[in-house]
């Protein structure tokens, strides 16, 4: 079934998560703020270990740099802060973390190419075996995130369906469309993302990553730009 894996893999995160919530409450707090920390600089290994992969340098910096113009521009982080606040007082929640639970939670389960390259073979009819693979880790990983972030982890098992998803939809209609490059160039820049955020975790300096998410467009872009100047 097509986005079989997505749908799955949303579910665990959901499941993860309210058993992650059902736990936090019981966490002692000096428990709570040493997994915090713990996260924190799994994060930051995360992120270095993706950002390293990047080949295309010059590509990967103007990404960056670009992605943050157009974020700040449209101030993101203020848009989904509001947005945030909404969802709090409509579900009647208290949690200070809920938009950075989300956030960090989102980017964990989706710049990898895991998740690409698992949504591509699953729209192209090749199985959904990674996808299955990463709905299991991710459901593990969310109780531990939404322990400590609370209900904002279970609420980025939307965006993830809406991104996953869409790749999945996109590689059904017209095959194998993103070339390993871009894969491995995104992979790099979402690695540079997860270190700010490693660095947010960790309350070593606020940086507004949500305000850089564009990068992850304009790489693909640029990429693609690269490879059409090459083939001239």
């Amino acid at each position: 079934m097509l986005l079989a894996g997505t749908i799955v893999n949303a579910l665990t995160v959901i499941v993860g998560s309210l058993i992650g919530l059902a736990v936090g409450n019981r966490i002692p707090a000096r428990i709570t703020k040493g997994v915090f920390q713990a996260i924190g600089l799994f994060t930051l290994a995360l992120g270095a270990s993706m950002a390293i992969q990047g080949q295309l340098l010059l590509q990967i910096v103007f990404s960056l740099i670009i992605g943050t113009i157009a974020g700040e521009l449209l101030m993101l982080d203020k848009r989904i802060d509001k947005l945030s606040d909404g969802l709090k007082e409509r579900l009647k929640l208290k949690n200070p973390k809920f938009a950075e639970g989300l956030l960090t939670a989102f980017l964990l389960y989706c710049v990898g190419s895991m998740t690409i390259l698992g949504a591509i073979e699953e729209g192209m009819g090749k199985g959904s075996e990674i996808l299955m693979t990463k709905a299991m880790m991710d459901g593990f990983s969310s109780i531990a995130l939404a322990a400590i972030f609370g209900a904002g982890v279970a609420m980025s098992a939307v965006p993830l369906f809406l991104f996953q998803g869409s790749i999945t939809l996109l590689a059904y209609w017209m095959g194998d469309f993103m070339s390993p490059v871009a894969i491995n160039e995104l992979t790099a820049v979402g690695g540079v993302l997860l270190l700010g955020l490693g660095v947010n975790i960790l309350e070593i300096k606020k940086i507004r990553i949500m305000n850089m998410l564009p990068s992850l467009g304009v790489i693909l872009l640029l990429v693609w730009l690269t490879a059409v100047y090459n083939s001239i």
